[in-house]
């Protein structure tokens, strides 16, 4: 994967320090909240994880988080993606 080279913060689209929603998507297991939380933790010590947003599927197999982080810089973001993108109880993150 490449990276993208960095965009001047003139040009980024996202303004920091701004609430940032990241949804998280996997399967429907014990723990799976509580990962993502410390995962967002690492990178947003300011995180609180009481503003999870948790929506099964409907099936019940599946379950969708929006993590709203402070978002603090483009490589925080990268970092975070990275991060769950790379978890192994993550399918999805938008």
């Amino acid at each position: 994967m490449s990276i993208p080279p960095d965009i001047p913060p003139e040009q980024s689209l996202i303004e920091y320090p701004s609430a940032f929603p990241i949804k998280v998507m996997g399967r429907n297991v014990d723990g799976f909240a509580e990962a993502m939380a410390e995962l967002a933790l690492l990178h947003d010590p300011a995180f609180d994880a009481a503003t999870i947003e948790i929506r099964p599927s409907a099936g019940g197999n599946y379950v969708g988080l929006t993590l709203t982080i402070t978002a603090t810089s483009r490589e925080q973001l990268d970092n975070i993606y990275r991060a769950l993108t790379g978890h192994p109880m993550v399918k999805v993150v938008l």
